[in-house]
């Protein structure tokens, strides 16, 4: 299994490489002169055309690399899955995973983050200044032949670079949105630490798109073409689905940025739908052929989206809610055992009864290994979708039934315990920021009872404004207790709270669990694929790729070339457009739909057998007794054992940035001179594990934005 792994990430990093190159060589004269020209009449056929050329250059190498990269991550889980005690896959490529910059415009930004990105900023500065030399060597030639001005003809020149070097963003723009990639998985990335980048892609991308329309409508005005802006060609170029495009990405463009997006999210959240608007007309405008430059990462984001649409229209049974007196709630739900996650992911959460149209992310705070039959969110009362569910919830009496569906759950694959690698961890948060932390602790709890003194010692600095907040630190333990000894691990919570210098005097509230009752028309939440998601994904790409070959090789042979004889001068650009789009859709929809029947018919066979025993909440409990006895479960051992390890603060900060804050406490930890190699080196701001930002994680106010930002909110491990 393991020499199978490494043939095929071997094999996907030539094609990789490949890919790469052709991306370098498009801007020369040989790629355009020689090579096209080369593939063009291997590959022209009755079948395809000559867009077969370009769906085997551009297409099909980034799929093969999906369908591969999800073959590789398939047989990983599986080596993990029977290899348990591990703890990383490669301690080479984990390194490659670890934050290289922490502060800065760029935020946390990883080995393998920066490589990317110096490598794409290469590319973009190398296109540019290629396209420019190759349209500007024989400038004064073209003008003379075109009976244009040397400056007309510089500029028509630079209206169609502007737009070449824009299409290189375009194609990379849906990459890093796209939830379940095996492509950013296969590089130890996720959709959301990666959404920067598809911010800046757009920023880029429009810039220069932008720049091409003014630089043609001025070439237009100049020439007295102005007529040119109203024409829509069936053969070539369309310049009225351009201008449409355009349009439609400059509303997108306007809305996106902070200040707006701030104020008023719901006008971004709803005008980034017009993405739909843009990608079509942009097709209708360059023609499918050259589409096929963009289609990799659309086609793999339109799986992607199809799949969370057919998950988000299932109703998720909400098996309890502990609500807490600091306006937070935990919220449980039912869940089939055979689903796993790793510590740190998020889901996204829809509660039709406060709104049908808005998700919000949650970073979950379970453990698939300490809790196989439940998964639970915090949601913390920020804004006002939140704040409305708070009230909900805490409500007398209370409800005893809540519609919820969820897209998700979405985690790091390859660096999901790169944590235990470690001897000591040092997470600091603040407030609602401790929730990604209490998944990691759960998961090592579970580790460290399994295998006593392999799992690492934890020291969690967390601040909090009221004395009331501290009721985050319950959540650390689950709502039904635990069987596992709390003691095993190795745990030193620092808490302070800096808004009050004394500790209350009156009895604090305590948390209250409320029990839901069952409905026949929810279900567990389970992985959209089943428990081979992976394999079942690689299907989808793969299937849905060869039916949309198939569909337009039938269209192309019978329909079109018995019109135009691929001569490209006599059917519709428009049409065979519109065709070839549909047919990706239909593609999709029916490989993704087919796939996902299927699993639901093996998740409903598991979810019988679990429908009824998850926390015993039984049909006929008075209302009295859906509030579980928390004075029980306050005097519980483990509890004890909580409140033990904690040291509460109060009126003041924690100084990190004082030499002295770490030494003494991380001292009681550490069982070598870690710590003391770090502190001498001065480099221990640098090496502080698990550095959570001030960040609202359940602030619902503006979910995309808490997406967004949660690329900040990722776990830096502290090496050896």
């Amino acid at each position: 299994m393991k020499k199978l792994k490494l043939a095929l990430l071997l094999f996907v990093i030539m094609v990789f490489v490949g890919y790469i190159l052709i991306w370098i060589m498009m801007p020369t004269n040989t790629f355009y002169l020689h090579w096209l020209p080369q593939i063009q009449v291997k590959t022209n056929s009755t079948y395809f055309g000559q867009q077969g050329a370009n769906i085997l250059v551009y297409t099909f190498p980034i799929l093969f690399i999906a369908t591969l990269g999800c073959l590789y991550l398939h047989i990983s889980k599986k080596i993990d899955e029977n290899n348990s005690e591990s703890i990383t896959d490669n301690v080479y490529f984990a390194s490659w995973t670890r934050p290289v910059l922490v502060k800065g415009p760029l935020g946390i930004v990883s080995w393998m983050e920066l490589s990317f990105l110096a490598m794409f900023i290469a590319l973009l500065v190398w296109s540019f200044s290629s396209y420019l030399h190759g349209m500007f060597a024989n400038i004064n030639q073209q003008a003379a032949q075109m009976r244009e001005t040397v400056w007309e003809a510089k500029l028509k020149s630079s209206a169609l670079m502007l737009g070449l070097v824009g299409n290189i963003c375009l194609a990379f723009l849906f990459f890093p949105v796209t939830r379940g990639s095996s492509i950013l998985q296969l590089l130890g990335l996720t959709s959301e630490s990666s959404i920067k980048y598809h911010i800046w892609l757009g920023h880029t991308a429009m810039t220069l798109f932008t720049a091409h329309s003014l630089c043609s409508i001025i070439f237009w005005c100049s020439t007295n073409q102005i007529s040119e802006m109203l024409k829509w060609d069936n053969i070539g170029i369309s310049n009225v689905a351009g201008e449409v495009a355009m349009l439609a990405g400059l509303v997108m463009w306007g809305t996106s940025f902070a200040r707006i997006r701030r104020k008023i999210f719901e006008l971004f959240f709803y005008a980034h739908h017009l993405y739909i608007v843009f990608v079509v007309f942009f097709v209708f405008h360059v023609g499918f052929s050259y589409s096929c430059i963009i289609l990799p990462g659309f086609y793999l984001f339109l799986i992607d989206r199809y799949l969370r649409f057919l998950q988000s229209q299932q109703r998720i049974r909400m098996v309890s809610a502990r609500v807490l007196p600091c306006q937070a709630v935990e919220l449980n739900f039912s869940k089939c055992p055979g689903l796993s996650y790793s510590p740190r992911s998020i889901l996204f959460l829809n509660v039709p009864a406060i709104s049908k149209l808005q998700w919000h992310p949650f970073t979950v705070t379970s453990s698939s290994n300490l809790d196989p039959e439940k998964l639970s969110v915090v949601v913390k009362s920020e804004g006002s979708w939140s704040h409305n569910l708070y009230d909900m919830l805490s409500s007398s009496p209370p409800i005893d039934h809540l519609k919820i569906s969820i897209e998700g759950p979405y985690g790091p694959v390859s660096s999901s315990t790169d944590f235990l690698r470690h001897e000591t961890l040092v997470m600091v948060s603040g407030g609602s920021g401790i929730t990604p932390f209490i998944s990691v602790i759960r998961e090592l709890l579970f580790r460290a009872n399994k295998a006593p003194g392999k799992s690492p010692s934890i020291l969690l600095v967390c601040t909090f404004k009221k004395s009331l907040d501290l009721a985050m630190l319950d959540l650390i333990l689950p709502v039904s207790g635990t069987n596992f000894d709390i003691s095993s691990l190795q745990l030193q919570i620092e808490a302070y709270v800096t808004r009050e210098k004394q500790p209350p005097t009156e009895n604090s509230k305590i948390p209250q669990t409320i029990w839901f009752k069952p409905d026949a028309l929810d279900v567990p939440v389970s992985a959209i694929l089943g428990q081979n998601n992976w394999l079942w994904l690689a299907v989808i790409v793969s299937a849905s790729c060869i039916i949309f070959l198939l569909l337009i090789g039938v269209l192309t042979r019978y329909y079109i070339y018995p019109i135009d004889h691929n001569s490209n001068l006599t059917y519709s650009f428009s049409s065979k457009s519109a065709l070839n789009m549909l047919f990706v859709c239909i593609s999709i929809a029916t490989t993704a739909t087919m796939v996902f029947l299927w699993n639901k018919k093996q998740n409903a066979n598991e979810t019988r057998q679990i429908q009824n025993v998850n926390m015993s909440s039984p049909m006929n409990t008075p209302p009295s007794a859906w509030f579980c006895d928390a004075e029980r479960e306050l005097e519980s051992l483990p509890h004890q054992s909580l409140v033990q390890a904690t040291t509460i603060h109060y009126g003041t900060r924690p100084d990190l940035k004082s030499k002295s804050f770490l030494k003494p406490k991380v001292t009681l930890l550490a069982k070598d001179s870690l710590f003391e190699r770090v502190f001498k080196k001065h480099k221990y701001r640098r090496n502080i594990v698990g550095v959570q930002k001030l960040e609202r994680r359940g602030s619902c106010k503006r979910p995309e934005e808490d997406e967004a930002r949660s690329g900040c909110n990722m776990l830096s491990w502290l090496g050896k």
